[in-house]
């Protein structure tokens, strides 16, 4: 039985040896990462620094690009009532004129708006100028 405890002895202080020896390593790993953690954070202060001055000067190119923006959008507006006015106006006048001389010098007119075909026949005479019901009743024009 002393041979059981002896072998039980050796087997524990071996393992309680190892565990001791593991319990360094992980504290030095520890002071290691203790002493690597001050500069990152360092570097990570750093980084959110250099980004905010960045989203700064983000802001101000945004506001002056929604400054010329509103500008472009003032000029735009002035241009279309100072040019597009007039230009409708003597282009409502192009057509009035082209629209008498066309008419003075006999043309014949096309027609306002598209018609069906069966408008289309029954405006050049088939049918004898009745409609589709047959009763002689057709539509005046």
């Amino acid at each position: 039985m002393a041979v059981f405890w002896a072998v039980l002895v050796s087997f524990l202080a071996y393992t309680l040896l190892k565990l001791a020896r593991l319990l360094r390593e992980a504290t030095k790993m520890v002071a290691d990462i203790g002493e690597q953690a001050g500069p990152l954070m360092d570097d990570m202060a750093r980084t959110v620094r250099r980004a905010n001055e960045q989203l700064g000067r983000t802001d101000v190119i945004t506001k002056q690009v929604g400054t010329v923006t509103q500008n472009v959008s003032a000029v735009t507006t002035v241009m279309s009532s100072v040019v597009g006015g007039p230009l409708v106006k003597a282009a409502a006048f192009s057509y009035g004129v082209r629209k008498a001389l066309g008419n003075r010098s006999g043309e014949e007119r096309p027609p306002s708006r598209p018609q069906l075909p069966a408008q289309a026949s029954r405006s050049n005479g088939a049918n004898g100028g009745r409609g589709s019901t047959g009763g002689g009743r057709g539509r005046r024009r």
